[in-house]
């Protein structure tokens, strides 16, 4: 299928999201689409998808014009999109999911499911996507899953695919299995649009790259282009792309983990005897793929979820099971996996939010009252000094672009006295501008003598800030290594396949 979207343009009351965008995708491509946060690449694929329509231009499908009146109608076209978040029922089979909206029936309305399988099994040994069509999708590996994604696209015989930022809880084996998945279905004359921040993967995988800025188009890129360009282009300025760490001066232990155990929400041990510490003067990187106990130990640093059994202390003193609040004033500072959901109050202004944690201590309150103008004045400092884009303090925080809602929290925690930081994901869904900010403020907390537990699914990001990399899977501890240790080593680590001693 060949597509072309000619001045596509998307507005929202004053704002415009899509700025006469002009992009051509031909049969058997892989183009690529970078952009930094709010450069305009959901609101352009959600307007090929069917689910906003623009208030100008065209989309031509082998050279009709095309309107959609919802996504249903973009996928009977033959447009399928694999999401970030999967779009998948747990509980359901492999097969189950493929046909979730479109079930073969057979006499009296019964639901084929004979036919389903065999459909699924065809089309998975066709494009190398081969699944068990009975299994239950939340007993598969997130590698499987997301194969199950694209055959549910498939299967409705989609000849064009968007993969937004697929890579992004994958092991470095299962992406290189991605990619060959996607160089099988370009090969078969399937068109690809494919949606990512990592430049690594751009330069390998594309065959024509398009860049967009603040909603326009700015350039059209070849693979052979350095890191550095992509970069420069995505951001309109320079980008520093290596973390620029010196040699680390290390102290005593500051965190002590000791044979901890920590439950899920279903109750299953999902940390399982994790024994950890972590030096003043450190950054520990843990590595993984997520959904093996990263974010329940993190949660029970944080005191926002029970341990069970086993130890945690910050400069020797016990936190096992403290409050958030008894936390925090034994000096944790904590950036939160999900910064929408657990580290931000959407609806509060941006000052509201940088003072969360603080905000009935002095000077921001004195018996009872609000120190408004004391608030305010804090958080200017800290939008300065944080380079939080926005037009006021005042703002709804809820307004901003994902990377200034992560520095809002990033100022919050770094601007108290802490003995500890742990952060979560923290430049997931950032762009490589925002990602050099949070991670020069991180190494700079390493340099006066903080110790940092880092938890990141992007291996990029570990083999670039650890001094140490410890890797979980399943719950556990499966080895410690240092950075120099190989992607393919720590790739078998992350899936469990070996174990190494620790480093």
């Amino acid at each position: 299928m060949q597509l072309e979207l000619r001045g596509i343009t998307k507005r929202f009351g004053s704002f415009t999201a899509n700025d006469r965008i002009d992009l051509v995708v031909e049969p058997g491509q892989i183009h690529c689409l970078l952009g930094e946060n709010g450069a305009g690449k959901s609101t352009l694929m959600n307007v090929l998808f069917g689910l906003l329509h623009p208030d100008e231009g065209e989309i031509i499908l082998d050279g009709e014009v095309t309107n959609f009146a919802d996504s249903g109608a973009a996928v009977r076209r033959g447009i399928g999109m694999v999401h970030q978040h999967f779009m998948l029922v747990p509980v359901f089979t492999v097969a189950e999911n493929v046909i979730l909206g479109f079930e073969p029936t057979k006499s009296l309305g019964r639901l084929d499911y004979e036919k389903a399988a065999v459909d699924i099994r065809r089309v998975s040994k066709a494009f190398d996507l081969e699944v068990d069509p009975d299994a239950i999708i939340e007993e598969l590996p997130v590698g499987l899953q997301q194969r199950v994604e694209i055959l549910k696209a498939l299967n409705h015989d989609a000849e064009l695919l968007i993969l937004d930022e697929p890579t992004a809880v994958l092991t470095p084996q299962e992406i290189e299995a991605l990619m060959a998945i996607m160089r099988s279905l370009a090969a078969a004359g399937k068109s690809i649009l494919f949606i990512t921040h990592k430049l690594k993967e751009v330069r390998a995988i594309a065959d024509v790259i398009t860049v967009i800025r603040q909603g326009r188009v700015v350039a059209t890129a070849k693979p052979t282009d350095s890191e550095e360009q992509l970069a420069s282009l995505m951001v309109g300025r320079d980008v520093n792309l290596t973390v620029e760490k010196p040699a680390s001066t290390t102290g005593g232990n500051i965190l002590e983990i000791r044979d901890l155990v920590v439950r899920d929400d279903r109750g299953i041990a999902a940390v399982n005897g994790v024994t950890l510490d972590v030096r003043a003067g450190e950054i520990l990187a843990l590595a993984g793929v997520q959904g093996n106990g990263q974010t329940e130990l993190v949660e029970a640093l944080a005191g926002i979820r029970s341990v069970e059994s086993g130890t945690i202390t910050i400069n020797g003193r016990d936190i096992t099971n403290c409050s958030p609040r008894q936390i925090l004033d034994a000096g944790l500072g904590h950036v939160p996996e999900d910064r929408q959901r657990n580290g931000l109050v959407l609806s509060m202004s941006v000052a509201d939010n940088l003072v969360l944690n603080t905000p009935r201590r002095h000077p921001f309150a004195s018996r009872g009252s609000r120190n408004l103008a004391a608030v305010n004045s804090y958080a200017e400092t800290l939008v300065q000094n944080f380079d939080i884009r926005t037009g006021s303090t005042q703002a709804v925080v809820g307004s901003l672009s994902g990377g200034n809602q992560q520095k809002v929290i990033v100022a919050r925690e770094l601007s108290r006295t802490l003995s500890f930081f742990v952060a979560s994901q923290p430049t997931r869904g950032l762009d490589v501008g925002s990602i050099e900010y949070v991670h020069q403020q991180i190494v700079k907390q390493r340099g006066e003598g903080l110790g940092i537990l880092i938890v990141s699914s992007e291996l990029d990001e570990v083999m670039a800030l650890g001094d140490r990399i410890a890797v979980m899977h399943q719950g556990r501890i499966s080895g410690i290594v240092t950075p120099s240790a190989s992607r393919e080593t720590i790739g078998l680590l992350m899936a469990g396949v070996v174990e190494v001693a620790s480093a």
